[in-house]
C-alpha cells in the first residue's frame, strides 16, 4: 500500500526558506507553484465577524437603550447588570435572557423561544414570547403574551396583565418568530414553589394600562422615529380577560376557518363584539384532523370537516347576556361569505365552549 505526503510548506518557516535556497539537494517533488499562492478560502473564513456587544445590554445605568427593528433579525440576546433603564427591543430575537437588573421598564419585541428573567427586582414589562420564566425575582408586572403556560420560580410579588402594545413592523416580528396572536395564555401562570397560604402572583387590574408603567421611549432617543402605541384598541394581540371572574353566565363559541382573511375577520369580529357590550375572553388557532371534528363540534361534523384540513382555524369565547344571538346576527350580517361556526343557542353554547378550548389545551400540551 502506498502513502502519500508532502513536504512542509516554505511559508511556514522562514529559516527553512532560507536553508532551501542555498541549492542543497532535495529529493522531495514540488508540489506546484505554491510560493506564490494565497491561503486557501473557507467558507467560515469570509463570514462575517459578529460583535457580540450588539446582542447585549450590560452594566448600564439610568439610560434609555435597546435595539431597533431589524437589527437583531431572530438572534440571541442578554440584557445583565441594568439599573433605572428603560429598554426597548424592538425586534423579534431566538432567546433573551435578563439578569440583575433592578428598577427597569422592558419591552421585548417576539421571541421564537423563552425569555428567562433571573435575581431581578422592581421589572415592569411588556413581552412576547414562546416560553415565559422567572427565577429567584421580585415585584414584577408583566404585560404578557405567551403561547405555552408562564412559569414562575422562587419568585414573589408577580402580577401580570394582557400584552397590549404596537409598533408597525409588530406583526411582521410575530411572523417571523412562528407567534401567533391567538395564543396567549398570559393569566394561566404555573408557580413552580408555591408557598403555603400565600399568593405569589396575582393579575394586574383589568384596567391597567401599559403607559402607566412602561413609558414610551423619549423623544430625544434613538427610537424617536418608531411609532408605538399601547392603545389596548391597536394592539397586535387582542385583549383578553383571562382567568378573571366572566361577568355573565353567558358565552359564546365563533370559529373561523382557514382562508385569507381569517385574521383581518377575527378582528374585525372583536371590534363588532366588543362595539356591543361584549368581552372577550379567551381565543386559540390550533390544527384539527377530522377525527377531532366530531368530538369538538358535536352535531356540525359533516359540514366541517372539508374545512379544517385547509389549515388552523381561530376560536374567540365572547361572553355577556345576549351573546349568542347578537353574534349569530354577526356572522349572518358581516360573514355571510365566510365559512364560520357560531354556538347554536345559550343552552348548548357553554358545552361548545368547553369542548374547544379543552381540545385546544390537550393539543398545547396543558
Amino acid at each position: 500500500m502506498g502513502c502519500f505526503y508532502s513536504k512542509k510548506s516554505k511559508r511556514k518557516s522562514g529559516e527553512k526558506e532560507e536553508h532551501t535556497s542555498t541549492g542543497e539537494t532535495s529529493n522531495a517533488v514540488p508540489l506546484g507553484n505554491n510560493t506564490d499562492e494565497a491561503p486557501k478560502q473557507y467558507s467560515w473564513d469570509k463570514r462575517e465577524k459578529v460583535d457580540l456587544s450588539h446582542y447585549t445590554l450590560k452594566e448600564l445605568k439610568d439610560v434609555t437603550v435597546g435595539r431597533l427593528p431589524g437589527t437583531l433579525n431572530g438572534e440571541q440576546f442578554v440584557i445583565q447588570d441594568c439599573e433605572n433603564c428603560n429598554i426597548f427591543v424592538l425586534d423579534h430575537s431566538a432567546t433573551i435572557t435578563i439578569d440583575d437588573c433592578v428598577n427597569c421598564r422592558i419591552v421585548l419585541g417576539p421571541v421564537k423561544g423563552s425569555v428567562f428573567f433571573r435575581d431581578c427586582k422592581d421589572i415592569k414589562c411588556v413581552v412576547a414570547c414562546q416560553q415565559f420564566r422567572t427565577r429567584d425575582c421580585q415585584k414584577m408586572d408583566v404585560f404578557l403574551c405567551c403561547a405555552t403556560q408562564p412559569i414562575i420560580e422562587s419568585s414573589t410579588g408577580m402580577k401580570f396583565g394582557c400584552f397590549q402594545y404596537f409598533y408597525p413592523e409588530l406583526a411582521f416580528h410575530f411572523k417571523d418568530a412562528g407567534l401567533s396572536i391567538f395564543n396567549n395564555n398570559w393569566s394561566n401562570i404555573h408557580d413552580f414553589t408555591p408557598v403555603s397560604g400565600e399568593n405569589n402572583w396575582s393579575l394586574l387590574p383589568e384596567a391597567s394600562s401599559v403607559l402607566d408603567f412602561v413609558p414610551t421611549p423619549d423623544p430625544e432617543s434613538d427610537f424617536k422615529s418608531v411609532r408605538i402605541s399601547a392603545d389596548p384598541s391597536r394592539s397586535i394581540v387582542p385583549l383578553t380577560k383571562g382567568g378573571r371572574r366572566k361577568e355573565s353566565e353567558e358565552s359564546c363559541l365563533f370559529v373561523f376557518f382557514a382562508g385569507e382573511y381569517t385574521t383581518a375577520n377575527a378582528r374585525k369580529l372583536i371590534d363588532e363584539a366588543v362595539a356591543k357590550g361584549f368581552v372577550l375572553i379567551q381565543t386559540k388557532e390550533v390544527l384539527m384532523r377530522p377525527e377531532d371534528v366530531k368530538r369538538v363540534f358535536q352535531n356540525s361534523e359533516d359540514d366541517l370537516v372539508e374545512w379544517i384540513t385547509k389549515g388552523p382555524v381561530v376560536a374567540l369565547e365572547l361572553n355577556g347576556d345576549g351573546v349568542v344571538e347578537a353574534c349569530r346576527n354577526i356572522a349572518n350580517e358581516v360573514f355571510s361569505a365566510t365559512k364560520v361556526f357560531v354556538s347554536d343557542n345559550k343552552n348548548t353554547s357553554t358545552r361548545d365552549v368547553d369542548n374547544f378550548f379543552n381540545f385546544a389545551d390537550m393539543q398545547m400540551g396543558f
